[in-house]
């Protein structure tokens, strides 16, 4: 029986936490494949811990592990904190935020479980899927930085910046990942696109966006730091 893991960084997220965890409960995969939750904490302040033990209280039988950070490191800390602990056959991420629809990862599933892909990448930019209209210039932005990066990868991505990234899990554990916050995106995109023989696969996915009264936490800041992982990972350091 093959098993996904599923990677949810949490960063006070009480408001999202537990709806986030009882849609995940709700899907049902292709193939059988069953699910492992991984839930990593990051020294959340507000209601995060006990909103996650609501659901555990509600569903005591489903195969879910959590992990806290004592101090706040970052969204890429907590990823490389669920990556090591994956036991599954593929590995996702998924924002605890409800930005994304874990209802499509069977899309992203698809290539790896007819033997075409190792990596598969769910775009918010192809598709017909729903995309909530927000940021003009967040999507500028993100459209030029997967340009710069596939520039030094040649790869032809539309979407790096995608949370929603699949892994077959010996591909992504055998990774050494540094970055701690949001230039983990780069990172990874630059280690992976150099594996000999990767199969990287790219699906369209719908897009559920937040507003920062919404509790969107990306800046302008993290563009900056991710045109220096770009060219750190693809340049500096490879």
């Amino acid at each position: 029986m093959k098993k996904l893991s599923i990677i949810i960084p949490a960063y006070n997220e009480e408001r999202t936490i537990r709806n986030i965890l009882t849609k995940l409960h709700e899907v049902q995969l292709d193939g059988d494949v069953e699910k492992e939750y991984i839930v990593v904490n990051d020294a959340s302040s507000d209601n995060t811990e006990g909103e996650y033990q609501q659901f555990v209280n509600d569903f005591p039988n489903i195969d879910i592990h959590y992990y806290k950070h004592e101090k706040n490191k970052g969204k890429g800390a907590a990823l490389h904190t669920g990556i090591a602990q994956a036991t599954g056959d593929y590995v996702i991420i998924q924002d605890a935020d409800l930005e994304y629809d874990p209802r499509e990862f069977n899309i992203l599933l698809q290539p790896i479980l007819e033997g075409f892909a190792d990596v598969v990448y769910g775009s918010r930019f192809i598709g017909g899927k729903p995309h909530r209209i927000l940021f003009f210039w967040h999507s500028i932005g993100n459209k030029w930085l997967t340009s710069l990066s596939n520039m030094f990868t040649n790869l032809n991505l539309t979407d790096m910046e995608t949370c929603y990234k699949m892994w077959n899990r010996e591909v992504i554990q055998s990774v050494q990942l540094c970055e701690n916050r949001f230039g983990f995106e780069p990172e990874v995109t630059a280690k992976v696109s150099r594996i000999e023989n990767i199969r990287i696969y790219e699906v369209g996915i719908s897009y559920y966006g937040r507003t920062y009264e919404e509790g969107k936490k990306i800046s302008w800041k993290d563009g900056f730091r991710a045109i220096y992982c770009i060219l750190k990972y693809n340049i500096w350091s490879k």
